[in-house]
């Protein structure tokens, strides 16, 4: 090797030596859930008359600032159990996006009303274990109780991401896996599928209110 090619080797050991020691972190699962707070709040702040009046809108902006911290794929197999398994793999993306589209239109104006002076991000209550943590979270009501909502978050490849929500100690991957279990031993995983797809282009069209959410209970 000659004098130069250490030279630059030398150089260059040094800057990467420099950007490691610089580098920001990875977030922590709830800095994760901070940051999407923040910025959906910001948003909704700023739009939210417009939002109202635009749900196309409001779907946009919650694909983009909370999609990406919500790992769909997981919680579709969690929600599905067994089904899963049997599921060929278009049925599974199929039913991912179909689910995945139904709460997004049947929940969406609970996001809308979503004020972030009465929610509160709780210490965390252990450190992550297996890669795995629970974001514990408070919501103040206009009676002025609290609900407590928490954040199953596990690590992958891209950071930390929740893959289920439980409110006041429900569920919500239990909820569906109960309801969507009896509904595919009875109908077929294709006719679960078929009408989450069918509800949300009713909600789509008009024919069904989005505010209902007890849809999701399985009846159509």
């Amino acid at each position: 090797m000659t004098a130069q090619s250490l030279l630059n080797s030398l150089v260059l050991a040094l800057l990467v030596a420099a950007g490691s020691a610089t580098a920001a972190p990875a977030p922590t699962a709830h800095e994760v859930v901070a940051d999407a707070v923040t910025r959906m709040a910001r948003q909704l702040d700023s739009r939210r008359q417009e939002l109202e009046g635009n749900r196309k809108e409001l779907y946009a902006l919650i694909d983009h600032e909370l999609l990406p911290q919500f790992d769909t794929d997981y919680a579709g197999r969690l929600v599905l159990g067994k089904s899963w398994r049997s599921a060929t793999p278009e049925q599974r993306k199929r039913f991912v996006d179909a689910f995945y589209n139904f709460l997004l239109r049947s929940y969406s104006s609970a996001v809308l009303k979503f004020d972030q002076n009465n929610f509160r991000i709780l210490p965390p209550r252990a450190p992550p274990q297996d890669g795995r943590t629970v974001v514990d979270t408070e919501m103040r009501m206009p009676d002025g109780s609290t609900v407590p909502v928490s954040y199953s978050m596990h690590e992958t490849p891209a950071g930390w991401k929740a893959y289920d929500v439980r409110i006041e100690g429900v569920s919500y991957v239990q909820n569906y896996r109960n309801q969507f279990n009896a509904e595919v031993a009875a109908k077929g995983l294709d006719a679960l599928i078929s009408r989450l797809e069918r509800e949300t282009a009713d909600i789509d069209s008009g024919k069904r209110d989005p505010d209902r959410p007890a849809a999701a209970a399985g009846g159509a």
